[in-house]
């Protein structure tokens, strides 16, 4: 039988981020976007079945088996959560866990810019924090809440599926809704949550029309709001949200989106090279007056050259972003071309001549001395 525990402390121990099982395969490691096969046994279908089994139990189990895909999460005896998915390929049952810090790391130990911390002092509004899966989504969220919960006497409601990093009222009063044991989905806790007097709301994801619609509500009705979205930049965030509703509320939309939204913090992870690990490159769009006139009228097109040209704000591209970590040292010069948006202006850039004048501009638009 797979010792499951074993192999997530094993996971732990090595630092890895996620842990994945195949029927057929090793138990696998993933450290540093890199895959690493476990020195151990192939998974048989009846372990990897037993093995959800005796995670979420039957009742879940049987859900499981009906929808083929299921999300929770598990603990290990150390303390360390981790977030789970079991689902089905090729008929048959796979697993990916992905390991939660137990301490909630701050905005500065994850190298992201200082303007982030001003979104957590916003009194109301929306704040999106988008990227790939695995791009480091929840840890950036759950730094800006644990900002606000050591800074500020507030209520902070989450709703999470599964919850993740696990908070302990410190100036704040925090509740967390894990989606299907304390309410039944995203659209239902958010339509609820106006009446349990928050200050805050994060909702761990805008999935789907009806939870995107009340997200919006909610930042409209007064409160700061958190969420994510699976989009790699701003402009495409902004599409995204507009082309989930129908062709005829997308003019309603695009005026409710111009009001409420404050910025979206779009972010990529890369490898380190000065030491293991990972490191955020993030682009920054913040609402300005222009871009919210961008949003109402549909002029996305124009927000990238908005961003490009309002560094003195707090605002960055992704390239500028990518740029300075690899003059910092942090990142490798091929990752760097390679995630960029313009690769062969990016390989100019990042010559050796440029450093210099590059970090001083740098250090000059966003108010260093």
């Amino acid at each position: 039988m797979i010792d499951i525990t074993s192999i997530l402390a094993a996971a732990v121990r090595h630092q890895a981020s996620d842990v994945h099982i195949n029927v057929g395969l090793p138990p696998v490691l993933r450290k540093n976007t890199e895959l690493i096969d476990m020195d151990l046994p192939p998974v048989t279908q009846e372990e990897a079945r037993e093995l959800v089994l005796g995670l979420v139990g039957p009742e879940r189990f049987k859900e499981f088996q009906e929808k083929r895909d299921l999300d929770f999460s598990t603990t290990i005896p150390d303390g360390t959560r981790f977030r789970v998915n079991a689902h089905y390929q090729r008929n048959s049952i796979a697993l990916s866990f992905r390991i939660i810090p137990k301490q909630t790391l701050t905005l500065e130990q994850l190298n992201l810019p200082p303007i982030i911390k001003e979104l957590t002092e916003l009194p109301r509004g929306l704040v999106l924090v988008t990227g790939h899966t695995g791009a480091g989504k929840s840890t950036t969220l759950a730094a800006m809440i644990g900002m606000i919960n050591s800074k500020y006497c507030k209520r902070i409601i989450t709703l999470e599926d599964p919850i993740e990093y696990l908070f302990e009222n410190d100036k704040c009063m925090i509740e967390q809704r894990e989606i299907g044991f304390d309410c039944p989905s995203f659209a239902s806790g958010l339509k609820h949550v106006l009446r349990q007097d928050p200050d805050v709301i994060m909702v761990g994801e805008m999935r789907d029309l009806e939870t995107t619609s009340f997200t919006i509500t909610a930042a409209e009705t007064g409160h700061l709001v958190f969420s994510t979205l699976h989009t790699i930049n701003a402009p495409q965030t902004i599409e995204r949200i507009i082309d989930i509703y129908p062709a005829s509320q997308q003019n309603q939309i695009r005026a409710m989106l111009a009001n409420t939204l404050q910025a979206v913090i779009s972010q990529t992870l890369f490898s380190r090279i000065d030491r293991p690990g990972m490191v955020p490159c993030v682009e920054i769009l913040l609402c300005t007056p222009a871009v919210r006139n961008c949003i109402r009228e549909n002029r996305i097109y124009e927000i990238p050259n908005i961003i490009e040209t309002s560094r003195r704000l707090g605002m960055q591209t992704l390239d500028h972003s990518i740029a300075q970590m690899y003059f910092k040292g942090y990142i490798d010069r091929l990752d760097a071309i390679s995630w960029a948006s313009n690769p062969a202006r990016m390989e100019k850039l990042l010559l050796p001549e440029n450093k210099a004048r590059f970090m001083q501009e740098t250090a000059v638009s966003v108010g260093v001395q």
